[in-house]
Formats: structure tokens, sequence, C-alpha cells
């Protein structure tokens, strides 16, 4: 493909629309148009993340945000011209006058959601948030994301797997705070190397496997993971709990879940049950010893990895999900044992998902009280995702 076709498929994938992960809209569009080769795939795929992360500045250079005005500025900000790469033919059609004037303008300043690369309507609760670090967060959430591992201790040490990793040509670091961690750059890809095969390790940001360790889950306890999603937080608790004891795992949507069975047998791990449905012998009634809720959210912690979710989420979906976390909240602490902890986490940085959720649950919840100071986690201050984590624990 030449540039310009590169910069046409661009604009198609993010005219796309829809509410589908940025990178599946890419897999189906390179499914559809199988004479894409290797690197056509990876130019369009950095393009359009291009584009996506610097969304409010390009639509600011512009003054328009529709796909071929984000493209175009983009062409300007390489420093390349767009009218030798807007000709037609397999490439974007010709510049309209309209858009000839747009590059010929002299933009006025940045306000501070523009550089800061989030929507204007976010900017007071980031404020909440950050307060006077915002402008640092939001330059953070700009770059890439590393590939974090986490070393499965029933299978592995992270000595060898580190050695082995670097043996292989892979840069790779030790993470702090965590026995288990280790860091690689952005865009390694692991999941088909013999060690992840075998369950060695799994895939996790610094910040999940640190709220997890803080949980404090021991051997022998009684474990529901109410929220599993693909089950990492299980994986993670059944080596905390070196196998002894039982986690049982359970989400709204089965689909998320089915990929669980196969990891947890790939990690050694048969204290992990899943439930099909919620209630039965196996969820009794505040039975479990630690319950860990980890809730659908904006996945604003997410955004280095899915810059995509900041400019879908609206103020009437964070309103329907905070409806949803404050039911789940509620039902994790049906099932809390007497004596027993509830962690409530994100992968949020909105004080409405997190602090706000909590105070709500404690004023409705008086047999419950803060066991540990919160767990706040995000790319400038930990160098890790966005996380949150309140951990309480129930009356005797």
């Amino acid at each position: 493909m030449t540039p310009a076709a590169r910069l046409q498929a661009a604009i198609e994938i993010l005219g796309a629309g829809g509410s589908r992960p940025l990178d599946r809209q890419l897999k189906d569009w390179f499914r559809a148009h199988r004479f894409a080769g290797s690197k056509d795939r990876h130019a369009i795929t950095e393009q359009v993340y291009g584009v996506v992360r610097h969304r409010a500045c390009f639509a600011h250079r512009m003054g328009a945000e529709d796909p071929r005005a984000l493209v175009i500025a983009a062409v300007l900000a390489a420093g390349d011209a767009p009218e030798t790469l807007f000709t037609g033919g397999y490439g974007p059609s010709p510049l309209s006058d309209a858009e000839r004037a747009a590059i010929a303008r002299t933009p006025p300043p940045e306000p501070p959601f523009v550089a800061g690369e989030y929507p204007l309507w976010l900017e007071e609760e980031l404020t909440r948030a950050f307060a006077a670090r915002l402008e640092g967060e939001m330059a953070a959430f700009q770059a890439r994301a590393p590939v974090d591992l986490r070393v499965n201790t029933l299978k592995a040490r992270r000595a060898d797997v580190i050695a082995q990793l670097r043996a292989d040509n892979f840069a790779c670091e030790i993470l702090p705070e965590l026995a288990d961690a280790i860091r690689c750059p952005p865009g390694v890809k692991l999941t088909a190397h013999p060690l992840f095969l075998s369950g060695a390790f799994e895939i996790q940001d610094w910040a999940a496997q640190r709220a997890v360790a803080l949980s404090e889950a021991r051997p022998g306890m009684r474990v529901l993971d109410l929220a599993a999603g693909a089950g990492g937080k299980s994986l993670a608790l059944a080596a905390a709990m070196q196998n002894q004891g039982s986690i049982l795992a359970f989400d709204d949507k089965p689909e998320r879940l089915a990929p669980l069975a196969e990891r947890a047998a790939r990690a050694g791990a048969p204290l992990i049950t899943i439930a099909e449905a919620r209630g039965g012998p196996l969820w009794g009634n505040g039975r479990f010893d630690l319950v860990f809720l980890d809730v659908p959210c904006s996945g604003s912690g997410t955004w280095r990895r899915q810059p995509e979710l900041k400019w879908r989420l609206t103020p009437e979906r964070l309103a329907e999900l905070q409806a949803i976390q404050d039911w789940l909240f509620a039902d994790g602490a049906r099932h809390t044992a007497p004596g027993g902890k509830l962690v409530y986490a994100t992968c949020s940085i909105l004080p409405r998902e997190n602090e706000d959720r909590v105070e709500a649950f404690l004023s409705a919840h008086p047999m419950f009280r803060r066991a540990a100071p919160d767990f706040h986690a995000s790319p400038a201050s930990t160098a890790s995702d966005g996380f949150y984590a309140a951990f309480l624990m129930r009356d005797a």
C-alpha cells in the first residue's frame, strides 16, 4: 500500500464508529482487506492510535473533529504536506477549499483540556482527582503503556523467568514493591512465548498486581472474585494463597469469564471454581473471608492502552456505571463473612467511581470500616495504569 492508501485506511477505520475496542476495529478491517501486508498493518495501526491519542489537539488544529480532519492534522504534525498525499485514487480525495483554509490558519492557543487530551466535560472531575498535578498526570497518559508481567509462583521463580526472557533478547526489568512483577517495553508480544504457554507468567499491569497484594489473601481463605472479568485477579489470588483454600469466580457476562478455565489449568490453580450463575450452595450468605470486587467502570485508568475510551465516555454512561457499582458493592457486602474483608477496586481515576462510591457505601453499611489506606495508582505517580482500591473490614 502507498502512504496515501494507508491514510485512507486510517480514515475509514476512525470513521467506523461503534463501541468495539479500537484493536478489534483494526483487526476487523485487516481481515476484510487481506491485501494489507505486515508493514501496512503496523503503519495503519500506528496512524490510528496516534490520531486517537491526540484527538483533542488535532481537532483544535483543524477546527473540526471528523476523521478526515484529524488525519490531516496528524500529517501536519508529522511534518508532511497533506496536499501531496490527499490526491485521490487509492488515497484520500483532494483537499477542499475549507480544508486548505484550515491548514493555512494559525490556530488559537490550546486550552488545558486540549493540551491534556481529555474531554472538556471531565475537566472538573479530573481536577478533583489530581488538583495541581493534573497537567503532569494527563501528559503521562499520552504515552504508550509498558507490558507488565506477573510471575506465577505456583510454577516459576522471577529470577528464572527474567533470565530466560533476557536470554531470548527481551528487554525487561524487575518492578518495585512486588516480588513477582516484571516490566517489558511497550508493544512486546509474549503470548506465544514458551514460558507464557507453560503458565510461568501472566500479563497484568503493576497496579492490578499491587491491589491484589494489598488485599492480603492468605492460604486457606474462602475468596469470592465477584466481577472477575477474564480471571486475572483470580489467578493472582490463587498464587498469593499458594493453592490452598478456595476461590469462586463470577462475572455477569459469562463470555468474559470463558477463558478462565483454560488459564487456571495452565497456571496450575485448581482451587478456582467458576460460577455460572449467582446463588446456590457455593455462594452461601456471608461466607467469604475475602470478597474482591473489581467493578465495571469507565476504564479511565487504561487510557494509555485504550485511548478511545476517553472520547466514548458520556455523562450518561458514567451515571449508569455508578449505579452498577453501587449495586455490586452492596452485593459484595452481602457475601462478606463477619470479620472478613471486602475490596472495592476500579481501573478508574475518577472520584465519582472511587472515593464517592466508598463513602456512599459506608454511609449505608455501618458494619463496615476502612481496614487500610486507599490505594491510588496512575502513570505519573506510580508509572502504571490508573487504578483505585479501598479495603474494608466487616465487623465480627
